[in-house]
């Protein structure tokens, strides 16, 4: 049986969704912090249990019978999130699997300016020593995460963000897709994949022109310094570690850490990936 963790999530839950074209459901089960918010799910088929990376003896029973286990990353940085990864990985060897897959990242690199890099190369090290056959997803940045730090100048059209460099903006729905395609063709990819990325790395001044094309309104690209956006974040009310996590993102992108491109998305979903032109054209038009 595939186990896909964080199934209610948007990446979780899109993978769920293009697995169902390629296996039947009842080869497929969830791992969800939640039940409740899995339903839809069970209804279609797909065994749905609680599971929790803070919890252990919950995974024994979210991960029985599993053949593999895709283990979603968790939205946190630093310790915490690669001790919940290790929770998980050995969970999923507890259980029997056959490979354990994660959703890492691009840039994965334990000298990686961006903490979140930083965490996903940790796992990668504890997936190396695991004991069992091992995929790494080295996702491009979600294009998702664009859109969350244009925020205000999606309506303003004033985007005053750090000094920034060229980011391999990459849409939820290919890389699910992509997930997808590798749980179903299981060991096609050992160890890290090559960069799942899309065909263009753009900048914030990149996007400020697509939205100002989109639009027909005019949308303007400042530079804000890191100290200004940090306090920015912090008054509203961000925790400090995550303002250095987000701080984090574009210091790595001015040292080109996000700006790969690489075929392999491309191959396997079977056509050109989404491009941001086009998330941007569903939030602003």
């Amino acid at each position: 049986m595939i186990i896909v963790t964080g199934a209610t999530g948007q990446l979780g839950r899109q993978t769920v969704e293009r697995l169902l074209h390629r296996v039947p459901a009842d080869r497929i089960g969830v791992s969800v912090r939640d039940p409740q918010k899995a339903e839809a799910l069970a209804a279609r088929g797909v065994r749905v249990r609680a599971g929790s990376f803070t919890d252990p003896g919950s995974l024994d029973h979210a991960f029985e019978a599993a053949t593999q286990v895709l283990i979603v990353s968790v939205d946190q940085f630093g310790d915490e999130a690669v001790r919940q990864h290790r929770t998980a990985i050995e969970a999923a060897v507890q259980a029997g699997a056959r490979r354990v897959l994660y959703t890492s990242h691009m840039a994965a690199s334990p000298d990686s300016h961006f903490q979140a890099c930083r965490d996903h190369a940790a796992t990668e090290e504890i997936l190396r020593n695991c004991g069992v056959p091992y995929t790494s997803l080295r996702n491009g940045f979600y294009a998702a995460s664009a859109l969350q730090f244009l925020g205000p100048a999606l309506d303003s059209g004033r985007i005053a963000l750090p000094e920034d460099g060229p980011v391999s903006w990459t849409a939820h729905a290919d890389l699910a897709e992509a997930a997808a395609a590798i749980l179903a063709d299981e060991g096609r990819y050992d160890g890290p994949t090559p960069p799942l990325t899309a065909t263009r790395s753009l900048t914030f001044e990149d996007l400020a022109a697509l939205a100002t094309g989109l639009t027909g309104r005019p949308f303007t690209r400042t530079t804000l310094p890191d100290d200004a956006f940090r306090r920015h974040l912090a008054e509203a009310g961000v925790p400090a570690d995550r303002v250095e996590g987000l701080m984090g993102v574009f210091t790595a992108a001015r040292a080109g850490e996000f700006a790969a491109q690489d075929p392999a998305l491309t191959t396997l979903i079977g056509r050109a990936p989404v491009e941001l032109e086009a998330v941007l054209r569903e939030q602003l038009v």
